[in-house]
């Protein structure tokens, strides 16, 4: 499929076949099943979604960090056609099949550490968090978890008692998950006593409480997003990782680095944790892994994942054949492509832009990202940090109104993060910093 990469309206946004389509969605479809954007996509390729009305608007969100790639990349869609043709599904436990067992290999290679790893495949990425606590939970022994302020895992039962939000993500569905400790993350720009101190301190916090509080001795695991996701696209205060993984290493803890949303490139890395020079136990992947079919990763050290008895891990469509092709193309693409250098070049020229935000428009009080996953969080005043829920609400509909998808994120819903694909062309990308730009303008009248 190839459609023009260019920004282009011909109906008002919603338009008259989108809103139809909802009407029928409203009838059809819960109201807890939200809804970004009301729109309905009719065919997407490269950075352009074009929905049912012919307009053809920008991407900068991609399915939430699935499409790196882009949008039906022909070589991913290529790949899934002709494994399409060759087997749909068995079920590994039935019969194995070779797009598994290669993908593993794989992944084995790319993910952080010299050492024997072992590859599992599941679906989502809830799915992929609840298997990295159940392997680590039965390598070592021990129940309690370690999770974070501001993080997102998922929306089953326990990946969502790992989540913090609690309004969507967890209001009235408890009672959650038991043996769950959540810490506060090193979130710089809100450090009480400011960025400079805030690895120093949100490091001796968290390994004081897990001492007192839990004790080493009853923790599995902790889990941590190297770059948190829809906390807010934050970057945690340097050294902060590192300390947590070497207090996870003196003590047997496993240590897994969520890489669900921040892996496959999207902050200029295979995966994020390698800024922070810290080699997890387990990695756990997904979003971006497959280039839009639902499979997802954890990969680990091999005798950490093979502490787990026979028949105690799988799922019926895990590492189904066409999704596991489609990712080995998704790889293949990377690397032939030097899309791990693109991506650090895209997140150049979105943070250049983003300063130039921050000077213009009073509402933008901070700038932060790697890679191709960069964000700005909006406050009403600079000295307060109040944030700018608000604002950025009417600035993500500004901007699909004017043929740009964007998504906020964030704790407090003030930040807008940036997902375009990897692969965007400088000029379309440009454009849409240009209809971003005039809309947080806009939101400053």
């Amino acid at each position: 499929m190839d459609i023009p990469q260019e920004r282009k309206l011909v109906t008002e946004v919603p338009g008259p076949k989108s809103r139809e389509w909802f009407a029928r969605r409203d009838r059809a479809v819960p109201k807890g099943v939200g809804n970004i954007h009301p729109i309905v996509t009719a065919r997407a390729s490269g950075a352009i979604v074009e929905d049912v009305d012919g307009n053809r608007l920008i991407d900068f969100a991609t399915g939430i960090a699935v499409l790196n790639v882009g949008h039906t990349a022909p070589e991913v869609v290529a790949a899934a056609q002709r494994q399409l043709e060759l087997d749909t599904h068995t079920c590994f436990h039935v019969t194995a099949n070779e797009p598994y067992i290669e993908l593993a290999e794989r992944l084995n290679a790319l993910t952080p550490g010299d050492f024997e790893k072992r590859t599992m495949f599941a679906n989502s990425g809830a799915e992929a968090v609840e298997n990295a606590v159940k392997i680590s939970r039965k390598a070592t022994g021990r129940s309690a978890i370690v999770t974070f302020d501001h993080a997102f895992h998922g929306r089953t039962l326990l990946a969502m008692s790992l989540t913090a939000k609690v309004m969507p993500y967890k209001q009235g569905m408890g009672p959650f998950a038991p043996e769950i400790y959540r810490l506060p993350f090193a979130y710089p720009y809100r450090w009480p006593s400011g960025p400079e101190r805030c690895s120093e301190e949100a490091l001796a916090y968290a390994t004081d409480e897990m001492h007192k509080h839990i004790g080493e001795e009853n923790i599995a695991a902790v889990i941590l997003e190297p770059i948190q996701g829809e906390g807010g696209f934050i970057v945690p205060a340097p050294g902060f990782v590192a300390g947590l993984a070497d207090f996870c290493r003196q003590h047997g803890i496993m240590f897994i680095a969520d890489e669900i949303q921040s892996g496959m490139g999207r902050a200029g890395r295979w995966f994020a944790i390698e800024d922070e020079g810290v080699v997890p136990d387990i990695v756990t992947s997904a979003k971006s892994l497959a280039g839009g079919l639902p499979l997802s990763a954890v990969t680990g050290r091999a005798e950490v994942m093979d502490a787990v008895h026979v028949g105690g891990l799988g799922g019926t469509y895990g590492g189904n054949p066409v999704a596991a092709a489609a990712a080995l193309a998704v790889l293949d693409k990377i690397e032939r492509e030097g899309l791990l250098e693109r991506s650090r070049k895209v997140g150049e020229t979105v943070a250049a832009r983003f300063q130039e935000m921050k000077e213009e428009h009073e509402l933008v009080g901070d700038v932060r990202g790697r890679g191709a996953m960069c964000a700005i969080e909006l406050v009403k005043d600079r000295a307060t940090k109040e944030p700018a829920d608000a604002a950025t609400g009417a600035i993500v509909k500004r901007c699909l109104e004017n043929g740009l998808l964007v998504l906020s994120a964030g704790t407090y819903n003030n930040v807008l993060r940036l997902l375009p694909p990897i692969t965007i062309e400088e000029s379309l990308l440009a454009e849409g910093l240009d209809v971003l730009d005039e809309a947080i303008g806009a939101a400053s009248g």
